[in-house]
């Protein structure tokens, strides 16, 4: 390895140590969590951060690893009276990774007689009863979140190399992580939600990309990087089924690459059998998951590795749009074809809400399941906000100056050349820049659609600023100019220091965010089930509340917020009937026949929306359920009830608990 690539490599390290201390201490500042008692922190992980916690917490206080893992390969609390496969269907390996070390890391101590906790006894006033708590690496939610921090840490390590790649050299390393820190808010979100799929999964996705440009930038092939794609790529899906998504973007941003022949052939081949093993892989690893057969990626990289097969035929075409267009055509039919053919066959909708969701963007359309993704923030378009955010931290105008280079090279290097192309070999340079403007685009658009995905956008956007120091691009874009040593080292501070003018006040805004969590009428509630229902009673309610009750008081649940499957967003569905028109009789059936034993109740949940009136759950149930629209909604029958406590109109719901936002029907 050359001297510069260990070099850049250290950098990247240490940038990744020092994000992962930042990302700590944003959290910490946060929640107060070192002065939070253990109850309180499961608590703190709302909605799916405390289902997959939850797991975690079965692995290591099961009697052994092995049982912990027969506990969530054959799990039948999450959704009662089914057992499903949750290290299937969730994607927990991040939590069988880390429970497996806290166990052998306790052991460890325990021989050694390692001191790695620290406990204290915090007072913490409002009538509350003081409680114990527990700080250091010893403590299993310490234990778990390190972790997390730690490889959430990576991200900036990535950017700083993908970076160095695009800009070729250690300035554009610079620009990139200077983007990066100056729009952390818009780029991440693991310092509030430590435990979600992405805190895991993203950080192997971009240090992916980046080593996928690497091969790239130096046309390099083989087994050796072929198995390092793969690897990274294995990671990633085993921990975050939306990370099949991400690599089916990149198959066809890579593949749009290639047939503008910037890949050479070995290089392609490399690069799409390490997505092909790498998915075969993840494949076995996840028992063989429904969704990753019906996925588009699978498709793509069946339908890439035909196309390359017949690769021999397809180059003898030599004018250029014939074959791009050919090409092109031939892999959106195979990749649609194939995907739609396998899911027919196999009767498959688990992904049928993503395409719905995309379609209600458009349209009209929607459904009960459309409205309670889109009636979400973070599922609607990017808001203005965070545009007006990159913009002034001028993130937004040096990727726009950077995509400007890249036309102006098309103008000049490809435009005299679009008409015929030679079939002798693909060596045009900069496959790397091409491929990565390509990802860029499609990144902003997913971010644009759905504001959560951002996450994909940010860090690509910030990698792809440094372009604008690439000395031997730029001079090949504007072929006029010549950017001497000096020049390009003056852009960098220029484009730093206009960065800086809004960024730096926007680090101190996140050093400057400072909480304490506490919810004590969740607890008491939980307080109430434990001493007040048997174990194996089984619950149901909204999703949120519903991982927290699995988490926190061990008790079955036949719905939560893993809305990725059809089987349990139609369960959902029924569960959601409580805040519909429908009679009550029917309502109690239905919940019976699931074997139901208590309703945990919210009125907040029947609220009016405070911006969007069709995203009440009584204008989703009058979307879903029409027929009975005229009648009184269920959500005024309870609430009346609750407010005058005269339950007898609730029938035949018992009402055992009503306090503190909090009620409680027995079936």
């Amino acid at each position: 390895m050359p001297m510069n690539h260990k070099k850049w490599l250290r950098g990247a390290v240490v940038l990744s140590i020092g994000h992962g201390i930042y990302l700590s201490n944003l959290f910490e500042n946060d929640r107060h969590f070192s002065h939070l008692a253990d109850f309180e922190r499961e608590m703190a992980y709302r909605t799916e951060m405390g289902l997959y916690y939850s797991y975690y917490k079965t692995i290591i206080n099961a009697p052994s690893f092995a049982q912990g893992i027969r506990e969530i390969v054959f799990d039948n609390v999450t959704e009662y009276g089914h057992t499903i496969n949750t290290l299937k269907r969730f994607n927990l390996y991040p939590e069988v990774f880390l429970g497996a070390n806290y166990r052998n890391f306790k052991k460890l101590s325990e021989i050694f007689g390692w001191k790695n906790e620290i406990c204290w006894q915090v007072n913490r006033g409002a009538n509350l009863p003081p409680v114990n708590s527990c700080e250091g690496v010893g403590n299993q939610h310490y234990f778990y979140i390190y972790n997390v921090f730690a490889i959430a840490g990576t991200v900036l390590g990535s950017v700083f190399i993908l970076g160095v790649i695009l800009g070729d050299g250690f300035i554009g390393g610079c620009i990139s992580v200077a983007a990066f820190i100056f729009n952390h808010g818009e780029a991440t979100r693991v310092q509030w939600t430590p435990p979600l799929r992405e805190s895991f999964a993203y950080p192997i996705i971009i240090a992916q990309i980046a080593l996928v440009s690497y091969v790239l930038k130096n046309r390099l092939s083989g087994l050796y990087h072929t198995f390092t794609i793969a690897s990274a790529t294995v990671l990633a899906m085993l921990f975050w089924q939306f990370s099949q998504f991400a690599f089916m973007t990149q198959v066809a941003c890579l593949y749009l690459t290639y047939i503008l022949d910037f890949i050479p052939f070995s290089t392609m081949a490399t690069v799409i059998r390490a997505h092909a093993l790498g998915f075969i892989v993840s494949f076995v690893l996840l028992f063989g998951n429904e969704m990753l057969l019906t996925s588009m990626l699978l498709s793509s990289i069946a339908t890439v590795m035909m196309l390359i097969f017949a690769d021999r035929l397809l180059t003898r075409i030599t004018f250029r749009p014939l074959y791009v267009l050919l090409t092109g055509c031939l892999f959106l039919a195979g990749a649609v074809g194939i995907k739609l053919a396998v899911g027919h066959y196999l009767e498959i909708e688990d992904d049928a809400h993503i395409f719905e969701i995309l379609k209600s963007k458009f349209t009209d359309f929607a459904t009960f399941h459309t409205r309670l993704y889109t009636c979400s923030a973070e599922f609607d378009f990017v808001q203005m906000d965070t545009i007006q955010k990159l913009c002034k931290t001028l993130l937004l105008p040096t990727v726009a100056m950077a995509l400007a280079l890249v036309l102006f090279f098309i103008f000049n290097q490809e435009l005299p050349a679009c008409l015929w192309r030679s079939t002798a070999s693909r060596q045009k340079p900069f496959a790397d820049v091409i491929y990565n403007t390509f990802q860029l685009l499609i990144f902003g658009v997913m971010a644009a659609l759905i504001m959560r995905l951002k996450l994909f956008s940010t860090p690509q956007f910030c990698a792809f600023s440094a372009l604008l120091v690439n000395s031997r691009f730029f001079s090949r874009s504007l072929t006029f100019l010549r950017m001497p040593s000096w020049i390009q080292k003056a852009v960098a501070i220029a484009v730093i220091a206009g960065m800086a003018m809004t960024g730096v006040e926007n680090v101190r805004h996140q050093l400057s965010i400072h909480g304490e969590y506490s919810n004590p009428d969740q607890e008491l509630l939980f307080n109430w089930i434990e001493a007040n229902t048997k174990k194996d009673a089984v619950f149901a309610g909204t999703m949120p509340v519903m991982a927290n009750v699995k988490l926190s008081t061990g008790r079955p649940i036949v719905n939560h917020p893993h809305y990725e499957h059809k089987a349990l967003r139609d369960r959902t569905l029924k569960v959601y009937s409580l805040f519909s028109r429908k009679p009550l009789n029917d309502v109690h059936n239905t919940l019976v026949d699931m074997k139901v034993d208590y309703f945990v109740y919210q009125d907040g949940w029947c609220q009016p929306h405070h911006s969007k009136k069709e995203c009440s759950y009584r204008s989703m149930w009058d979307l879903h359920d029409p027929t009975n629209r005229n009648k009184d909604s269920n959500c005024n029958i309870i609430s009346k009830a609750l407010q005058t406590r005269k339950f007898e109109g609730l029938k035949p719901f018992q009402v055992v608990y009503n306090a503190n936002n909090y009620a409680v029907f027995k079936l």
